[in-house]
């Protein structure tokens, strides 16, 4: 790809504690990603300078002010081009030590991103893990990325979709307790979801997807006997949809749902909860799947795990899922007609 057509992805640092810093240098330094866009890293220069140290790789860091400063020549593999945010204080960094200084830190990244995002001065953003309970106890009242990013944006109608291998999955619910879900089972969470489906797919040209349905309950409820939401809520919202032109499947038992998705009977399931959907894609593709926010005005990815405390510095996190995230970005700039 030519370097004038290269789209810029700003990839967030994550939480400085975890294995974000990590994974963004590995990917950077010993990837071809740079082939295919112009990754500008949103963090701290001297977290990323220490993590260079800690696992002895050799690159040379550019650092930029403002996001203009990218016009010139583009950095390229073994170089590594970063936004100081300068806000982190690293002589009480801890590695692998949640912190709420951490945890304002990732909201800086993510706010500045946002704002680049919204302003058009990036293409797309790929962000790299933050903890949910640190970013919490630094003022955030929202339980991840996703639900920050569609606040930025104004945005009410969004859904998490992860990506891998064969699969594709959207989630009516994201991030809640499992005894809160039925409620949260509704015909318009059901409806909205499965229009983001459709949404979804036309970033990766099919206008006409195979929508399936995941039942909430076991054998989509057995005629009611083992729950009622599939007839009340979600059946009625396929119908709609079925009105409104998209091809979506009955609710469909989850036991064998997943299988048929992944030998090509559907191409995306709308899954009613977090580890309903993310369970099977995990254990497929776990390291190489990604995570997009579908709904944004904005494109963004991220990784298929979290910050990994246990392992940050220690030279052992893998960056594939980073990669893979930001080759997703990349592919989907070019579908923004969906």
């Amino acid at each position: 790809m030519p370097a004038a057509k290269r789209p810029v992805i700003a990839i967030t640092m994550g939480d400085p504690a975890g294995v974000g810093p990590e994974i963004i240098v590995k990917a950077l330094l010993e990837s071809e990603v740079y082939r295919i866009c112009r990754p500008v890293v949103i963090g701290d220069t001297g977290v990323i300078r220490d993590i260079l140290k800690r696992c002895r790789l050799s690159g040379e860091i550019r650092e930029i002010d403002q996001i203009s400063q990218i016009s010139g020549p583009p950095a390229g593999k073994g170089k590594i081009e970063i936004l100081n945010m300068n806000n982190v204080d690293r002589t009480n960094l801890k590695l692998g030590v949640p912190s709420k200084v951490c945890g304002s830190a990732a909201i800086d990244y993510i706010r500045k991103a946002g704002a680049l995002a919204l302003s058009k001065k990036i293409d797309a953003i790929t962000t790299a893990p933050i903890n949910k309970e640190v970013i919490n106890a630094a003022g955030c009242q929202h339980p991840g990325h996703t639900e920050m990013f569609a606040d930025i944006a104004g945005t009410k109608d969004f859904g998490l979709m992860m990506v891998g291998g064969k699969l594709r999955i959207i989630l009516v619910t994201t991030h809640m307790a499992l005894k809160d879900v039925p409620r949260h089972i509704k015909r318009g969470n059901v409806l909205r979801t499965i229009r983001l489906a459709h949404k979804a797919m036309g970033y990766f040209d099919n206008h006409a997807p195979r929508i399936a349905v995941a039942a909430l309950n076991p054998h989509a409820g057995e005629g009611k006997l083992f729950g009622k939401e599939e007839w009340d809520e979600i059946m009625p919202a396929i119908l709609e949809a079925r009105g409104e032109g998209l091809n979506v499947s009955d609710p469909l038992p989850a036991d064998t749902l997943f299988y048929k998705t992944k030998e090509g009977y559907y191409d995306i399931v709308v899954a009613m909860y977090h580890d309903q959907g993310l369970i099977p894609i995990k254990l497929l593709s776990f390291g190489k799947a990604v995570n997009v926010t579908i709904g944004l005005p904005f494109i963004r990815t991220s990784v298929d795990h979290g910050t990994a405390y246990d392992i940050a510095g220690k030279d052992c996190a893998d960056p594939r899922s980073l990669i893979e995230a930001i080759k997703m970005a990349v592919g989907m700039v070019g579908g923004t007609h969906a």
